[in-house]
């Protein structure tokens, strides 16, 4: 895969609100020039990820460029809902907290039209999604997202989610039947992996690695950063490397508090995101061969073939039939690869 630098539009999607110096809502009445904030952050994963790093530089940027009037506190593992992320989206919608990090897969829950660019099998490599994002993905999620009263702040990076288990290699769809795999929080993986003939099911990640430690789960799909910043390989035994789904993630911002936000603020906090995304996304980039080559040591890593995974994306029609009017055309053909 090629590694290709992130234009500014792929920055990240939006962060939540939690309040002014003031200890108010900022969101209550309009905020005035040189006004300080004390703003909340969560993140789905450990501060070991690429996602944290792009949340640190985030707080920094806006530390920076503000001249400490804004502080950015940061949350990982999603300690502010509970470990549960898509509590965590409702948060940051109603303004309980200011910022976040999230996969479009956890908003799916809420609106199935944001699986769209998580459909099985959808871009080849990076250069795909690049081209897809910066030619309406980007803008058909703005969209989106302001539905749900989130201001998105562009795209960070999650990368190419891979499969591992503790029982065999994955080379084709028999491998996957009948294994019990924790899946992503939502109806589109549950649905991909049950026309597999796997066993799906879904738990907030804190408690995954327990899970696969102890035999309640064989197995679980994640991409790289994720597998390898969570110490994954220490309990599962293989890894099979398909990039069968593309996971951007969404910075997102209370779309009432950005909106209370003077222009001055609302400058900082887009250039902000914008150079915080990037980095992020350049930065997962570029761990994975270093991750890939480390787990290659601890677990057996089968890559699979283009044939092998053409077979995979065969299996997959049924699942493309079934959420072509969910997904809408407007969207669907907005995330096409270009």
């Amino acid at each position: 895969m090629k590694k290709t630098s992130l234009v500014a539009a792929l920055a990240v999607s939006a962060l939540a609100l939690t309040g002014c110096s003031s200890g108010g809502s900022p969101a209550a009445e309009g905020a005035g020039e040189g006004e300080s904030y004390s703003w909340d952050m969560t993140i789905t994963v450990s501060e070991a990820s690429a996602w944290w790093a792009g949340a640190e530089k985030f707080a920094e940027l806006l530390d920076e460029k503000s001249d400490g009037r804004i502080a950015l506190n940061l949350f990982a593992n999603e300690q502010l809902s509970g470990g549960d992320p898509a509590a965590g989206v409702e948060m940051l919608a109603n303004g309980d907290k200011a910022f976040s990090y999230n996969s479009p897969i956890i908003y799916s829950g809420i609106d199935p039209r944001f699986s769209a660019i998580t459909a099985p099998f959808l871009y080849a490599d990076y250069d795909e999604a690049d081209a897809a994002m910066a030619d309406g993905g980007v803008e058909i999620y703005e969209q989106l997202t302001e539905d749900m009263g989130i201001k998105m702040l562009g795209f960070g990076e999650s990368g190419f989610r891979q499969i591992t288990n503790s029982k065999h290699e994955i080379t084709e769809p028999a491998d996957i039947k009948g294994l019990k795999l924790r899946v992503a929080g939502s109806e589109l993986f549950l649905n991909i992996y049950k026309e597999l003939g796997a066993d799906p099911v879904t738990m907030n990640f804190a408690e995954v690695f327990t899970s696969l430690q102890n035999g309640t789960i064989d197995g679980q799909e994640n991409p790289f950063d994720v597998i390898y910043s969570n110490g994954l390989m220490e309990v599962q035994k293989y890894l099979s490397v398909w990039n069968y789904v593309y996971d951007p993630l969404i910075l997102g911002m209370n779309q009432e508090l950005f909106d209370s936000l003077s222009d001055t603020d609302k400058q900082i906090v887009e250039e902000a995101a914008a150079e915080a995304n990037a980095y992020q996304v350049k930065l997962s980039r570029d761990r994975e061969a270093e991750q890939l080559a480390e787990m290659k040591d601890q677990m057996t890593v089968t890559e699979l073939s283009p044939e092998q995974l053409a077979v995979f994306r065969d299996a997959m029609q049924p699942v493309y039939d079934a959420y072509a009017d969910k997904w809408t055309p407007e969207v669907a053909e907005a995330v096409q690869p270009k």
